[in-house]
């Protein structure tokens, strides 16, 4: 890999010019998160339920007790024997985020199409603890725009990411967020699909200080499940093997 080599004065000088640039992108995505928070918010007014770890629950049983929601949709389909590896690549960040988001008035929970039973042999191969549901029976993943309706369907045409698009379309991921009032009135506030999630992916932004960067052709084309990866990483050097049992995730 060849790159344009300096002296260190040369180097600080231009390690300095960038931070000016980065500086202004926090405070610009400061800003942007405050206008995000600013946005207006509709009442939820249809009942949805779902199948989880109790049972039948509410959205407001997703909750947990505290006032904020983040839902992640999950493309994991009726039928699918496995989830996706891009979804997945995102979803391993979440146990380590709940255990402070719950803290701070935040739940998050996944939801996907498929019945309840069909993803319990996958999530407990991927070792995953986080809340996950199914909205098998609801129309929650329709309203939510990340699975087609039978409609849409029929129509060869549906909406994903605030544009229409042709075809039968599938199983989509993204975010939605909800607040619950004081008197239980649920709000939705916020939903971001496609690459509105990236900035939640904690590995692409260590990729991104890397001098190779995201190092692919297509978004994510090397991500794999994380067991499917070589028992070694190609190039890496040798480590202590007590070291490689104790970060396993079994």
């Amino acid at each position: 890999m060849e790159h344009r080599i300096v002296s260190r004065e040369e180097w600080l000088a231009a390690r300095k010019a960038h931070l000016a640039n980065e500086k202004e992108l926090t405070r610009r995505r400061d800003a942007l998160s405050a206008e995000r928070r600013a946005l207006p918010w509709v009442r939820i007014e249809k009942t949805y339920t779902f199948e989880g770890w109790d049972g039948a629950l509410s959205l407001s049983d997703l909750f947990a007790g505290n006032s904020q929601l983040i839902i992640y949709h999950f493309m994991f389909g009726p039928g699918a024997r496995e989830g996706c590896p891009s979804c997945s690549f995102l979803a391993d960040h979440f146990d380590g985020a709940n255990r402070h988001l719950r803290h701070h008035d935040v739940s998050l929970v996944v939801v996907s199409r498929a019945p309840y039973a069909e993803f319990q042999n996958f999530r407990h191969r991927m070792g995953w603890d986080f809340p996950w549901v199914s909205s098998a029976n609801s129309d929650f993943n329709y309203d939510f725009h990340v699975s087609p309706s039978p409609e849409e369907q029929a129509a060869g045409r549906y909406e994903y990411n605030y544009a229409l698009h042709d075809g039968q379309g599938g199983e989509m991921p993204g975010f939605s967020v909800f607040y619950r009032n004081d008197a239980g009135e649920i709000f939705h506030t916020y939903s971001t699909y496609a690459r509105g999630g990236d900035l939640l992916i904690g590995a692409h932004n260590f990729l991104d200080m890397t001098p190779k960067g995201r190092n692919e052709v297509g978004i994510m084309d090397w991500v794999r499940h994380h067991d499917r990866y070589p028992v070694k990483p190609l190039g890496a050097a040798s480590f202590q093997p007590e070291l490689a049992v104790s970060s396993r995730c079994d």
